[in-house]
């Protein structure tokens, strides 16, 4: 098929697929967001059913990306391109009247994306933060029981000494 034909594809297949997507992204957005929240409220519990919440969100995400990417294949190879080929690539192979709503989904996807990431690392760092400092109170009221050493990769880490004494109440 030359570049100026179009492709007689089912796009709105991919564009279902790609609305998919989106909302795994908000679903996965929203639990950072709620996570967060009792990061700060500093409600472990939560934190931590939260994790195993996020964790399946990030299935149902992945899920949804193989989704949108096999038919992205499908569509590439049915115009004659590599399986490899990127639907922004595509876009000048599709009829005239999908690209434009095509082109926003895909923006939005990324703009979500980066959305995602960004909010990940934000919470991973408040949760190394949280970890950090209560291996430090810790080691403050009980510093035989950890020993200060360095990781592979040169961080500081505390390590829990088996043979310390336990914390034991008075009476």
């Amino acid at each position: 098929m030359n570049a100026n034909a179009t492709a007689p594809v089912n796009w709105p297949e991919i564009v279902e697929a790609l609305r998919a997507e989106l909302a795994e992204y908000g679903g996965l957005l929203a639990l950072f967001d709620e996570q967060q929240r009792a990061l700060f409220a500093r409600e472990a519990g939560e934190v931590l059913r939260l994790s195993a919440v996020i964790e399946r969100q990030v299935g149902g995400v992945s899920r949804c990306r193989q989704r949108r990417e096999s038919l992205v294949a499908l569509l590439a190879r049915a115009l004659g391109q590599p399986d490899r080929a990127t639907l922004r690539s595509l876009l000048p192979l599709i009829e005239p009247t999908a690209r434009p709503l095509l082109e926003a989904l895909i923006a939005e996807v990324n703009r979500l994306l980066h959305r995602v990431r960004r909010q990940n690392r934000q919470n991973h760092l408040l949760l190394s933060r949280t970890v950090s400092l209560h291996q430090e109170t810790l080691a403050q009221l009980r510093p035989q029981a950890f020993t200060q050493t360095y990781t592979p990769a040169g961080r500081v880490q505390l390590a829990s000494n088996p043979t310390a004494s336990t914390l034991r109440a008075a009476g």
